[in-house]
């Protein structure tokens, strides 16, 4: 019976370099591994070429590199690329490029399916099936900068986790991409330019602010009053706005990092005063900015746009009372690739 190898991405830089004394080489032989594995991406030991062809070999039998493959990739008419990514037993996960004029932005998943219930969203629907492993993160990340480089012509600016799956329901993988996204060993990128998303597990939220890190935090809140919010997304029940109140609240004193609220408005469900002034509320209780999200249907009815009457109602409450609002209108809508609508059709 063959024995599973590990992936060799598991292992840190120092685990490295004592295997590779253990078999009787050079320790610096593992940095120049651990280089070729995240400064230059390699997919497959062949590649490590100032590498002797024994060593790769000896590699090659004793572990693995789980690379992603991107399966699919479609290109939306507004320029939003979105990348079905396959995965080493073969599940799909998506990701997705978001150009501006002045950036692109990674949109990355964290998860196969999602662990979380949240009723308007298409992945929800799935299952969660495993957790993504920090080197499948890292790779989402390497692909889009890839294509942006490609397409835009410039490398990627702005990383968010705002694809498949709950971050923070993936804590310690995720906290390990991103040391890999910003340490000088892997892209160098600023954690300023890195954004993580939650749907508002308080406890995780309190370990961020204790764990001292330096990203940006956003929130997907979509109402402010706890019934609302409960019916939209039932998983809440878990965790009431005032424990999230208090996380953020802390958040806020051990980072001093403002928050961002993503805020989607649908008809009949939260675009009424009573919504509104609860918002206002909550907002008044950290400081924030609120993006109000565009609708994108995922098919059946329950929830609908809110009309442009509502969300601008909503934008000059928040402004009236200080807070910094917008609406972010949807990206790659023709091609399922908006909030809300990952749910691998492939």
């Amino acid at each position: 019976m063959e024995i599973e190898k590990k992936d060799i991405r598991s292992l840190t830089k120092e685990q490295l370099r004592q295997f590779f004394v253990a078999n009787g080489d050079k320790a610096f032989r593992g940095n120049q591994v651990y280089e070729w594995l995240w400064s230059k991406s390699a997919h497959s030991f062949d590649d490590m070429t100032n590498v002797s062809k024994e060593t790769r070999s000896m590699l090659e039998s004793n572990f693995v590199i789980n690379h992603i493959k991107v399966d699919q990739m479609q290109r939306s008419e507004d320029g939003t690329v979105k990348n079905a990514v396959r995965l080493h037993d073969n599940l799909i996960v998506e990701s997705v490029l978001i150009p501006t004029e002045t950036r692109t932005t990674a949109c990355v998943s964290s998860q196969v399916g999602c662990s979380l219930d949240c009723n308007f969203c298409a992945t929800a629907r799935l299952k969660r099936m495993r957790n993504l492993e920090p080197g499948e993160i890292y790779d989402q990340v390497v692909a889009i900068d890839r294509e942006s480089r490609l397409y835009y012509d410039r490398p990627l600016s702005n990383i968010v986790f705002m694809g498949m799956g709950e971050p923070l329901m993936n804590y310690n993988n995720v906290m390990k991409a991103i040391d890999m996204i910003t340490s000088d060993e892997g892209l160098g990128m600023s954690p300023k330019r890195i954004t993580v998303s939650t749907s508002g597990i308080s406890k995780m939220i309190r370990k961020m602010a204790d764990d001292e890190v330096k990203f940006k935090l956003a929130v997907s809140l979509h109402s402010a009053i706890e019934e609302t919010r409960n019916q939209i997304m039932p998983f809440t029940k878990n965790f009431p706005l005032n424990e999230l109140r208090e996380a953020l609240e802390y958040w806020y004193r051990k980072t001093k990092s403002k928050i961002t609220y993503e805020y989607v408005v649908w008809k009949g469900i939260n675009d009424d005063k009573a919504s509104i002034d609860a918002l206002v509320k909550f907002s008044k209780y950290v400081p924030c900015k609120v993006n109000l999200i565009e609708y994108n249907p995922i098919d059946d009815g329950e929830f609908q746009q809110a009309s442009n009457e509502a969300l601008d109602n909503y934008i000059k409450a928040l402004e009236q009372n200080n807070i910094v609002a917008k609406v972010r209108r949807s990206r790659g809508k023709d091609i399922d690739a908006a909030c809300g609508q990952l749910a691998n059709k492939s």
